[in-house]
């Protein structure tokens, strides 16, 4: 029971600290769950981070708190489950209400800016990171579809401006396409 009680105050803790210092949407939590619950306390895998990242990020609300839900789910359970959506909300509930109690002191304040600012630059540096981590596991996969799926996905939608959904859903069919043809090959049916 200590053991269950001390894993629910640092899941508590944790939950805290990442959605209170993560600012710049959802995929800047990718990389602080890495480090507290994949290296630091190796309670599931990487590839099991990137299944639970894509697991957050198609279900309905903020993948932060989705991912949190879920990493937590895998740590402790329901009772993980409860503690991330009370303590991922807490932060940001009280970030906003003193932004908005003090709007305009915020909005013309210099340092204020500036701290913004250099969070933006921090901000385009996880998701860079985050970024460079998948596309070493999309290598690991030794897969010649992915790997050329990734470029042409880049190029249609940096380039060609076609919507990222639409761009998304493509590769799920080709890839499931692909699946297909790899079942009809070994014989299985589908």
């Amino acid at each position: 029971m200590r053991k269950n009680i001390k894993l629910y105050l640092w899941l508590c803790y944790i939950n805290l600290f990442i959605s209170a210092f993560t600012f710049g949407g959802g995929y800047v939590v990718v990389p602080m769950i890495k480090k507290y619950y994949v290296m630091d306390k190796k309670i599931f895998s990487e590839s099991e981070l990137v299944e639970m990242a894509t697991i957050a990020q198609s279900s309905p609300g903020a993948i932060a708190i989705n991912l949190s839900i879920l990493a937590s789910k895998r740590t402790a359970g329901f009772i993980g489950v409860i503690i991330s959506c009370i303590c991922s909300i807490i932060p940001p509930i009280v970030i906003l209400g003193l932004v908005s109690r003090w709007y305009v002191a915020f909005s013309s304040n210099i340092y204020i800016i500036a701290i913004l600012k250099g969070m933006q630059a921090c901000v385009a540096a996880l998701i860079v990171d985050l970024t460079i981590d998948m596309y070493k596991m999309i290598l690991n996969e030794k897969s010649m579809l992915l790997n050329l799926l990734v470029p042409f996905s880049f190029i249609a939608c940096t380039f060609l401006k076609i919507n990222v959904i639409l761009v998304l859903l493509l590769s799920c069919l080709i890839c499931l396409f692909a699946i297909y043809i790899q079942l009809r090959k070994k014989g299985e049916s589908i």
